[in-house]
């Protein structure tokens, strides 16, 4: 079984809905794992529109990627510029992969345009996640 780590920079919402998605389309595949240069918390948001698609992330927890650093990853993704920067070395074997998504926490107007924002990049990390697990984890 693979073990894949998705990193952010805050483990709030773009790693968080990528790791929900991985989860569901690796099925029993792989290992999949979440985590942040820092940790923010998992936003309220981000659980909303994952539980609209049908994706229950509301038991997801923040990670600091110091957390796991004794495990030995296949594939390390980076969704944002800011963690393919300062994503720490993985003494492991680990192919990266880097995609840099819009981050949804950013969206500004109205409650209905933010969260427009966030279902757009739910989106994008969706088809990104679907496409990963087709080419990295054949069936």
């Amino acid at each position: 079984m693979k073990n894949i780590l998705v990193l952010c920079t805050g483990n709030s919402c773009r790693s968080q809905i990528a790791q929900g998605y991985l989860r569901l389309f690796a099925g029993d595949k792989a290992n999949i794992y979440s985590a942040g240069i820092e940790t923010h918390g998992v936003n309220p948001k981000a659980i909303q529109v994952m539980a609209e698609d049908g994706v229950d992330i509301s038991h997801h927890t923040s990670n600091n990627v110091d957390e796991y650093k004794d495990i030995s990853f296949d594939y390390v993704i980076t969704v944002c510029d800011n963690a393919k920067e300062n994503c720490p070395f993985f003494p492991t074997r680990a192919q990266r992969f880097h995609q840099n998504f819009p981050d949804p926490a950013k969206a500004t107007g109205n409650d209905e345009e933010v969260m427009n924002e966030f279902r757009r990049v739910r989106e994008l990390i969706k088809e990104y996640s679907k496409t990963f697990v087709a080419q990295h984890l054949p069936a």
